[in-house]
């Protein structure tokens, strides 16, 4: 008697446990392990240096949330070296940046008025 009680206790946990357990692995094969890599947000940043030569700009900016970096000074390639025209030192922007081909890449820039 007790091994059937123990069966059907296990069995109505599974049926009831399954479906949310499917849905909640399902949603995760779905999207990527950190939400804020698929939708970077802006960060903000100080122009410190441009070098339109090179394809860099210096930037002192804020915790990059989709990299898990905090604030600091750093060089970075940009993605458009048109970007480099409308930028001087001194200007404030919002940006994205990301790894790409290994480097370093600011993907987006605003500038900040």
């Amino acid at each position: 008697m007790k091994l059937t009680l123990t069966a059907l206790a296990l069995g109505t946990s599974l049926a009831f446990g399954m479906p949310a357990w499917a849905e909640a692995s399902h949603m995760e094969h779905g999207r990527a392990t950190n939400p804020a890599a698929t939708n970077p947000m802006l960060s903000e940043g100080l122009v410190k240096k441009v070098d339109r030569a090179q394809g860099k700009i210096t930037l002192k900016h804020g915790p990059l949330q989709n990299m898990d970096m905090p604030g600091m000074t750093m060089v970075f390639r940009v993605q458009d070296v048109g970007w480099l025209d409308q930028v001087q030192a001194g200007d404030r922007v919002r940006f994205v940046a990301d790894r790409v081909n290994g480097a370093l890449t600011v993907t987006k820039l605003e500038m900040l008025k």
